[in-house]
């Protein structure tokens, strides 16, 4: 289908307001031109609690903000990890998606406001992330939680890091996640899809800013085809957990995602793929302009629940 008119009005007042492509930008001004992207998402919603701690990690503290809905414990828990290229977005970016999951899912959300680069190239992302989780799972008394259920997401780069935090949980013995969420991920590097070739220019997320991420992601590091950066190039996807993977139509992801659960699902994982006709690349963080993407939310919720909301011990 055509790209949706609210995505196509989104994309014109962003061309009008004059802001140039991300790759365009220092990394100072893309964060900064990041942070505008809270007020295209719906008003904040209630959450019973919400604090912010910091969780010990292998190169220091990582700040962490965490979601409580209101009610008796213990809960589900999901480890959710924000989009942004690995550069850019942080845990006020999906502060709002992170309370409607928390309400929707009557889960406990952990948001991870892990290392970015280039001040910190791969795999420190992962490495917080990873940390990140296995402490969540082993302080669940702590948190109200059941670590049983334990879920890790994320949204584009944050999904890149959920499906790799799966892998490594998944190698190294635990902690034990009982389900991914896996919002348009990034999950290898190429630049041959048809989708990289249909979709590299003019929605919002292109080749060339991709290219830009990877670059600053990755430094001048060589990490081969290692699984834990490139999760579709990884020999073995068995024994993984549950998955929902989120693609959008006009997103230059789109193929790579798609590749990856089309492969868990080859491998025995149950998978729920969906893809979002007419949207295009980050529209979790957009949905106060693009409200017809709220299905993808309500969609998540409905394979998350099943999994969080009863005990798999």
């Amino acid at each position: 289908m055509p790209v949706h008119p609210e995505a196509q009005t989104l994309l014109q007042a962003l061309a009008d307001q004059g802001m140039p492509p991300i790759e365009c930008m220092t990394v100072p001004q893309a964060r900064q031109a990041t942070a505008a992207f809270v007020d295209l998402q719906p008003p904040a919603e209630h959450v019973g609690t919400v604090s912010n701690r910091a969780i010990p990690g292998p190169a220091g503290d990582i700040p962490a903000r965490i979601y409580t809905p209101s009610g008796e414990g213990p809960r589900g828990v999901l480890v959710y990890f924000h989009g942004g290229g690995w550069v850019i977005g942080d845990i006020e970016t999906v502060d709002r998606p992170c309370r409607t999951f928390a309400n929707a899912a009557d889960v406990t959300v952990v948001s991870i406001d892990y290392r970015l680069a280039p001040e910190h190239v791969q795999p420190a992302a992962f490495d917080d992330c990873y940390a990140a989780t296995a402490w969540v799972a082993e302080h669940a008394e702590e948190l109200g939680v059941d670590a049983s259920r334990l879920a890790v997401g994320g949204d584009s780069a944050g999904g890149h890091l959920a499906a790799a935090v799966s892998l490594a949980a998944r190698d190294r013995g635990g902690p034990a996640i009982a389900f991914q969420l896996l919002l348009y991920p990034v999950v290898d590097f190429d630049w041959t899809s048809p989708s990289i070739n249909d979709n590299g220019e003019g929605y919002l997320l292109g080749r060339a800013t991709m290219q830009w991420f990877w670059a600053h992601y990755l430094g001048a590091t060589d990490p081969g085809d290692d699984p834990y950066t490139f999760p579709l190039r990884a020999q073995d996807l068995s024994g993984l957990p549950p998955a929902f993977v989120a693609t959008a139509e006009y997103d230059p992801l789109r193929d790579e995602g798609e590749a990856y659960a089309r492969k868990l699902e080859a491998a025995g994982t149950t998978v729920k793929a969906t893809r979002y006709d007419g949207m295009i690349h980050g529209f979790l963080w957009t949905l106060g302009a693009t409200p017809s993407g709220t299905r993808m939310v309500d969609d998540a919720v409905a394979a998350m629940r099943p999994v969080l909301t009863t005990t798999t011990a």
